[in-house]
Parts: structure tokens; sequence; C-alpha cells
């Protein structure tokens, strides 16, 4: 089964301009525990509820901080034409539960989580990867 098949369309996103505080309300006001940040129609980052704490709250920031401040640049990202067992192992392989879609253009058109793959496609690849995921968790916390 293809990525595009089973992701969510509607990625809620930010820019890096916006603040911390208006990233972290986006997120509680969606339930989601990550935003693209988005700049010039390019994905040039993500900021996930785990940045916030560990790149302003950890260091007693304040929230009225640029999302770039606090942002993973590397993006990882699938496209929408991948298989979905091929983008589980790579989520596994990084460690990452949730990935920005974007199409051939390189233009995000969604987001997919492991919980996607797991409902819509397959659960197996799925749990392989949550179990390498972690286990990388567990070694991180060590």
């Amino acid at each position: 089964m293809k990525i595009k098949d089973i992701m969510t369309p509607e990625a809620h996103i930010t820019t890096p301009d916006a603040t911390v505080h208006d990233a972290a309300v986006i997120m509680s006001e969606n339930e989601v525990g990550i935003l693209p940040v988005h700049q010039h129609d390019k994905l040039i980052g993500v900021i996930t509820d785990r940045d916030i704490v560990r790149n302003v709250v950890a260091k007693g920031l304040n929230c009225d901080q640029p999302v770039q401040s606090a942002m993973t640049q590397d993006v990882l990202y699938c496209r929408a034409g991948d298989d979905a067992a091929d983008v589980a192992r790579n989520m596994a392989d990084n460690a990452v539960r949730r990935l920005p879609v974007v199409n051939e253009d390189k233009r995000l058109v969604g987001m997919v989580s492991l919980a996607d793959i797991a409902e819509r496609s397959d659960a197996s690849a799925a749990g392989r990867a949550l179990g390498g995921i972690a286990g990388e968790d567990t070694r991180k916390a060590a």
C-alpha cells in the first residue's frame, strides 16, 4: 500500500518566525505532536512537542522564542508514492513516529504516523518499527 492511501492530508503547519508559544497552541488545539515548518513554499524543518521541552522549557527560555530557534532542521520525510512497509522500516531506522509527506515536487501534502500504517496498511511492519523505536528510546534514556 502507498503512503498517499493512508496519510492524513491535513497537515497543520507553522513558520520559522512564529513563536514557540504559537506552535504549542496549534499543537494543543489540534492534538498533534509535530508541526512542519514552512517558509516560501518549502519545508525547512519540523517542531515537535519534544523539541519544545528540550530546547525551550528545559533551558528555562521564554516561549516567545521563534520556532526557528527550537525546531529540528534535519527534515526527515517520505513521498506520497512510497510503500508503507518501506516507510515503516525507515521510521524504525531513524527512531521517529511521524513524518511529513511530500509530493514529487517536494511540496508538503500531509503527514503519516506509525498508527496510520498500523491501522490502514501493515500492522506487522508498524509493530516492528515501534519495537525498534521503543528500543532506541530505552537506549537514549539509559
